[in-house]
């Protein structure tokens, strides 16, 4: 890294990410978004910054930043070029669940950390069309082979960096003789003949992502490339965990911080756009002052609860205790898609207000809130959407349903 090494210190955002980059990836991220084209430019600046290494421990060759740290740099770079955040989160997904699982003593996600030291890029492959279940079932077959490797067919859909990820870790439900006991593994893939990924990305926003279908056709998981195995199911499995709370919570700081971006633009807006009615600028009319302090409130409660959940759960990887540190125990799993839905719709809510706020021109292409209406847009499909989230909490206050018709017939 050219600039000051941010390794022997707390990781500062605005070191690791300068503004001479953000200016760079911010005007690239037009181009790519008009021409539906991967940003490898900004790949390879990232990896310059050693954002691959970013969630490795230093002990492992990695920058040994925390999951919070990470929180922070994703909403920085999803203030510039969001797609590109979008896509580089699931390198840091994977990277980010086998660091909670490495602190908790499991030894088999150390390849991933050891292969991200030395510059692999991993992709996320665990979604699939109709699979509600997401990481507790799988409608992708896998085969156990004598030697303990397994061959995984099926199809997985919005594979983030498609066209360049170096390894891709997926999921699917072991072909047992009685279903009496389902079990699912979980398993890191090369890029192989048997891997085929589509070109069928083409969206209304985040369109640098090139998220695109990926098809396995009896790809082999290597015995050593084994993650975890679990039982079909919600389950405490430290790597299954640790995938599901980084991807809620980086999901959530990547649309956070769009909307951190949309209000700095909105105020840029407001401060320049006159109105000739009235005969002031825009940041004088009560209005748009309202909406602008509207969108700020409610981004800055998303902000302070992501990194309230970050905080929590790197210290339950570490062992630690504290003052303001929790352990969330059966709820874990509930904080996580929780904070994912209201941060995503909050980032939602806080765009539309600040377009609402700037007037008809940010109605054409050229402007940059255009682009970032459509690109937070993308939140509300990611897992946990809001009707799984509902169905979460309501099953968690009430129970299964019909089960207190049940009880009262009993």
């Amino acid at each position: 890294m050219s600039d000051s090494d941010p390794t022997d210190h707390e990781i500062d955002p605005e070191v690791f990410l300068p503004g001479r980059l953000l200016r760079a990836l911010r005007e690239r991220a037009v181009l790519h978004d008009r021409e539906n084209t991967f940003p490898t430019a900004d790949l390879e600046d990232l990896r310059e910054r050693g954002y691959l290494r970013l969630l490795v421990p230093t002990e492992l060759g990695g920058l040994g930043a925390s999951l919070l740290e990470a929180s922070r740099i994703q909403r920085r770079l999803a203030q510039a070029a969001p797609a590109t955040a979008l896509a580089m989160n699931m390198h840091l997904v994977v990277t980010g669940a086998a660091l909670h699982a490495h602190r908790l003593g499991e030894q088999s996600v150390r390849t991933v950390l050891e292969d991200a030291a030395a510059g692999s890029l991993f992709a996320f492959g665990i979604s699939e069309a109709g699979n509600d279940a997401m990481l507790f079932d799988s409608a992708t077959s896998a085969e156990v082979e004598d030697d303990g490797g397994y061959r995984v067919d099926g199809t997985k859909i919005f594979t983030s960096l498609a066209p360049v990820w170096d390894r891709l870790v997926v999921h699917g439900r072991v072909a047992v003789p009685s279903e009496a006991d389902p079990r699912l593994v979980f398993g890191v893939l090369e890029r192989t003949e048997d891997v085929e990924t589509l070109d069928d990305w083409d969206t209304h926003g985040m369109r640098a992502s090139q998220s695109r279908t990926t098809r396995l056709h009896r790809a082999r998981i290597e015995p050593g490339r084994v993650l975890t195995q679990t039982p079909v199911g919600p389950n405490p499995d430290p790597f299954v965990m640790g995938v599901f709370g980084t991807f809620e919570l980086l999901i959530a700081s990547v649309y956070t911080g769009i909307a951190e971006r949309a209000i700095t633009v909105g105020v840029d807006i407001a401060t320049t756009r006159r109105s000739l009615t009235q005969g002031i600028v825009h940041a004088d009319d009560p209005a748009t002052r309202r909406r602008l302090a509207a969108a700020a409130i409610n981004v800055d409660g998303a902000v302070l609860q992501v990194e309230k959940l970050l905080a929590d759960l790197d210290a339950l990887g570490l062992g630690e205790s504290g003052t303001g540190i929790t352990d969330h125990g059966a709820h874990w799993f509930l904080h996580f898609s929780g904070v994912k839905a209201r941060s995503t719709e909050t980032a939602l809510a806080a765009v539309d207000q600040v377009l609402r706020a700037s007037g008809g021109s940010q109605f054409f292409r050229r402007s940059e809130l255009e682009r970032l209406s459509r690109d937070v847009r993308a939140g509300m499909y990611h897992p946990s959407d809001d009707e799984s989230v509902h169905t979460s909490y309501a099953k968690m206050l009430l129970g299964e349903v019909g089960a207190t018709r049940s009880t009262m017939e009993r």
